[in-house]
C-alpha cells in the first residue's frame, strides 16, 4: 500500500490512520497526532486506484467492518471517528 510515515517524538505505540484526503475529521485527526508529537503512518484511501484501493479497504475491513473515516489503529485498539479523549487514552497521553 502507498502509505506515508510521519515521524514524531512519541513512538511507543504503532499508530496507523485510514483517512480520506477530503475529510475534515481526518485532517483534524492528523493535526491532533502531530500536535502531540505522535509518530504515525497514514493512507488516503480515496487517492488510491484499482487493486491498491481494494487492498487498503480489505485491510481496513480486517479492523472494522464499518468502513468509516477516520479509522485509527493504535497497537491492537481500533478507534473509528475522532474522539480526542479516547485517542488520548489509547496513546497514553
Amino acid at each position: 500500500m502507498n502509505t506515508t510515515h510521519v515521524p514524531g517524538t512519541r513512538s511507543n505505540r504503532q499508530v496507523f490512520l485510514f483517512a480520506l484526503s477530503t475529510c475534515g475529521w481526518c485532517r483534524r485527526t492528523r493535526e491532533f497526532l502531530e500536535a502531540n508529537g505522535v509518530e504515525y503512518t497514514y493512507i488516503y484511501v480515496d487517492l488510491l486506484k484499482g487493486d491498491e484501493r481494494k487492498e487498503a479497504l480489505d485491510e481496513m475491513r480486517k479492523w472494522t467492518p464499518r468502513q468509516a473515516f477516520p479509522t485509527i489503529i493504535v497497537g491492537e485498539e481500533v478507534l473509528v471517528g475522532l474522539d480526542e479523549d479516547k485517542l488520548r487514552g489509547a496513546l497514553g497521553l
